[in-house]
Order: structure tokens, then sequence, then C-alpha cells
């Protein structure tokens, strides 16, 4: 028996409340609040490390663009809004039960506050100006040039569009939206079973359009000067990254028998059954469907022979 079986075999508090947290979505919850606390916190109490610079660095003195060609709200529909509606409007078409909206929902929540969180760690960390810190910090009138200078010499007083002329790495708006938008790539691929099927290009194309919908929100973020493409391509890859890990905690993988299936819900079976479950469908997913079929004639005359 392991610990996790003791602890919820026990009687009175502790073993109600390790029945509660073995059994339950519970960890996942707590897990999400304090992401989201902590990002919360971050954005409201925490300023970037400022790198020393110079004033005549043409890589840091693009125009500073008043108007986003995707403001932050904007990407929020993008990232958000729009991946929440397509999996809610295909699940409630495909009557899917209570189980598959909750597993779907969650993972999308946990994919965008981690990649958020991760983000702002970085960002505030290394402290890169971006390529409008110039025009940002509006340098004091007689700073010399080819000269290491701080912050010290801008003269805006502007308090966030100053400092945040260093969070450069990686863009936020390049890991959000590949996150909520990776995570319906593959989403989609699962539903669809394209990498189980294999059976036209149509339903690839459907599942890819929403990466090339975040490629063209990263894009954006260099034709505003906001980004170099050494930050959106590190912003992107961490961004898909944990969409496909999120993924990946809720849902077997895409060449799975049952990929359009989440996993069961904590506490529905055994953990040897659930555990047995999941290697099963794996090893099946990686195997041709003859030596499955012979797997599975092999186990029948095992069986006869038994009898």
């Amino acid at each position: 028996m392991t610990p996790r079986e003791d602890a919820a075999r026990e009687g009175g508090v502790l073993g109600v409340l390790a029945r509660f947290w073995f059994h339950s979505y519970a960890p996942d919850y707590i897990g999400f609040v304090s992401l989201l606390t902590a990002y919360l916190l971050i954005q409201l109490l925490v300023e970037p490390f400022h790198r020393m610079f110079f004033i005549n660095n043409l890589n840091i003195g693009f125009p500073h663009a008043e108007v986003e060609r995707v403001p932050v709200w904007l990407n929020f529909v993008y990232a958000l809004f729009v991946p929440l509606g397509i999996v809610l409007l295909y699940n409630s078409f495909t009557r899917a039960t209570f189980h598959k909206h909750h597993s779907t929902v969650l993972g999308l929540a946990v994919a965008l506050i981690l990649s958020s969180f991760l983000t702002d760690v970085v960002k505030n960390t290394v402290g890169r100006p971006r390529p409008d810190l110039i025009s940002r910090c509006k340098p004091a009138p007689g700073t010399m040039p080819d000269t290491l200078v701080t912050i010290d010499v801008c003269t805006e007083t502007d308090h966030h569009t100053l400092h945040d002329g260093w969070r450069s790495f990686p863009s936020g708006h390049s890991s959000f939206s590949f996150s909520g938008l990776g995570y319906l790539a593959c989403f989609l691929a699962g539903q669809l079973r394209v990498f189980r099927d294999r059976k036209d290009l149509g339903r690839s194309l459907v599942c890819i359009a929403p990466l090339l919908g975040a490629t063209l929100i990263a894009i954006s973020r260099c034709e505003d000067y906001r980004h170099d493409v050494y930050d959106v391509c590190a912003g992107s890859a961490l961004g898909f990254t944990v969409g496909v890990f999120s993924y990946r905690r809720y849902w077997p993988r895409l060449g799975s028998r049952e990929c359009d299936e989440p996993y069961p819900a904590p506490g529905t079976g055994s953990a040897d059954k659930d555990g047995w479950r999941r290697i099963r469908d794996e090893e099946e997913g990686s195997l041709p469907a003859g030596r499955i079929a012979g797997y599975e004639m092999a186990s029948t005359t095992t069986d006869d022979e038994g009898s």
C-alpha cells in the first residue's frame, strides 16, 4: 500500500482532508490560485532590473508606437476568449460530459496563467531593454553618447511607460498567445484524431489555424518595435511548451487510442487501475494495428486454454 493510500484510509480529520486532496481537483485549483496571486503581485509590486545602455544605440532607438496592432485586451480576446468559446461550443455540440468540459477549461486556464507567471518572472529578472527604450526614456539634454548610462538620465514621468521599457525578453504577447492558441491546437488535434487516424489534410489545417494566429500576434510585436525576433521566438517557444505541458496533464498523447477523451477524474478508480490504463493506451497508441490485433488474439487464445 502506498503512502498516498495510507493517508486516504486514515480516519478523523486527516483522513477526510487526504481523501479530499487525492480524490478531487483541489491541488489544481490551489495551484491555479497561487499562480494567479503571484502573477498579480508581480504586476503590481515588482520593477524590472534596469540594464545600463547607450543613448546612441540604434538597436533600442526605434520610435515608441502609441497605438499597438494587438493591444493587451485584444490579445486576451484572441488567446483566451476565442479558444474558450471554441472548446465550449465543440464540447456542447458533441454532447460532452461535464468531466470533459471541466478538464478542457481547467487545462486552458492553467496553461495561460502558468505561461504568464513564468514570462513575467523572466522579464523582470533579465531586464532587457525594448527596441523603443530611448523613445520611452527621453534622455536629459547633455547626456553623453558612447557612454553607459542608467535609468537616472531618463525624464519620462509615466511610471509604467518608463519601466516597461526594460521588459523586452521574452515577449509576453507571444507566450500568452502560443499557450492559449497552442492548447487549442492540441485540443482540436485530439478531438479530430489527426495523429491517430491520419485521413485527410483538411482536419490538420484546422488544427494549424490557431498556431498561425499565434504567429501573427507574435510578428505584430516586431512590427510595433516592442520586441525583436529573439524576444518573440523565446516567448513563442515558452508559451507553446507550457500549452502542450498543460494539455498532456489532462489528456492522453495525440496518437493514443482514446486521444479524444480526457484522463479519468481523480478518485474514480484505484491508482493501479488508472495507471495501468494510461500505460496501456500509450503502448497501443504506438503499435501498428496488426501487432495490436496479434496481442489481442494471443490474449484470447491464452484465456481459452486456461478455461
